[in-house]
């Protein structure tokens, strides 16, 4: 089973964690660290004959192109995590949409390549942001990875779908694509995507959550990560006792863990893992954490 690999470009000091205590004003005066981090990612696929899609932060793009190009360069896909890492519920969708053109302009500028994936910091599109699809789509956008099928504290439209699907927009279809979870014998649902489960769970939670998902459902799966999570070298600069744990336990043992994961199971591009989309006799659902039917869902893996 072929998963998906995806990395979430972006400095230490652009986690919403860290956002809290590190105003943005304050961004271009901090030592940059992403460079090296991104030499090492790129090196650790290249030994794995792996490729993967990066979702830029278009700040990112502005500010450190070469990065971004040498991401381009050794063949990976080009996505768009926004521009300023803002939460997207937190913004209008006027705010939402010049951020998004703001993050595509940067990202062109620095490598050439037009985003057509998208994923939201913190994957913000929740019940009360789904209106952003549409937009997304407006704007060229083909696939999303923003929707995560749990409940958390920020994030999370509880009971979406698990799996790829399309989502029928007002604009147009858009192909979303969930970060991987698996369900429970009680029928809760449980995270085991990577990023933090990945840092902070034993190497095993991770392993046997992503071959249920291939060997018993026979579904792909889509893992996440950030640069920033294989320096354990970083500033520690998020306050608060959950917010620290959060940002920075595990790092130390990250980098040895995505070598593992890479070695245990194949990888590549979100498009090369869901591009192609069933339509043939797919019904039309209501989304069903969306409430009024604003949005329809299709299952892109049958």
């Amino acid at each position: 089973m072929l998963n998906a690999l995806t990395v979430e470009v972006e400095e230490y000091f652009h986690p919403s964690e860290v956002q809290a205590s590190v105003d943005q004003s304050r961004w271009t005066s901090l030592p940059s660290r992403v460079d090296n981090q991104i030499l090492s990612i790129l090196d650790l696929l290249e030994a794995k004959n792996t490729k993967a899609t990066f979702f830029v932060l278009g700040w990112l793009a502005e500010h450190r192109p070469d990065t971004i190009r040498k991401i381009e360069r050794a063949g990976h896909e080009i996505g768009c995590h926004s521009h300023d890492h803002r939460l997207v519920y937190s913004m209008t969708p006027g705010e939402f949409r010049r951020d998004t053109r703001r993050a595509v302009a940067a990202i062109e500028d620095a490598c050439g390549i037009t985003p057509r994936a998208y994923r939201a910091p913190s994957y913000s599109v929740t019940q009360k942001s789904l209106w952003a699809l549409d937009i997304l789509v407006e704007e060229g956008f083909t696939h999303d990875s923003s929707i995560y099928p749990i409940a958390h504290d920020r994030y999370g439209i509880p009971g979406s779908n698990r799996h790829g699907y399309v989502i029928d927009t007002p604009s147009g279809p858009l192909q979303e694509i969930p970060i991987a979870t698996v369900k429970l014998c009680n029928g809760s649902v449980a995270p085991i995507g990577g990023g933090g489960y990945l840092r902070l769970l034993p190497y095993r939670y991770t392993s046997a959550g992503l071959r249920r998902v291939n060997h018993e459902e026979k579904q792909p799966a889509c893992i996440y990560f950030h640069p920033w999570e294989i320096d354990p070298g970083q500033p520690r600069l998020a306050s608060g006792l959950i917010a620290r744990a959060r940002t920075y336990t595990g790092l130390k043992g990250m980098y040895r863990k995505l070598g593992r994961l890479l070695n245990e199971f194949r990888f590549s591009t979100l498009t090369a893992v869901y591009g192609g989309v069933n339509r043939a006799g797919a019904a039309a659902d209501s989304l069903r954490a969306a409430g009024p039917a604003l949005l329809t869902e299709r299952s892109l893996m049958r």
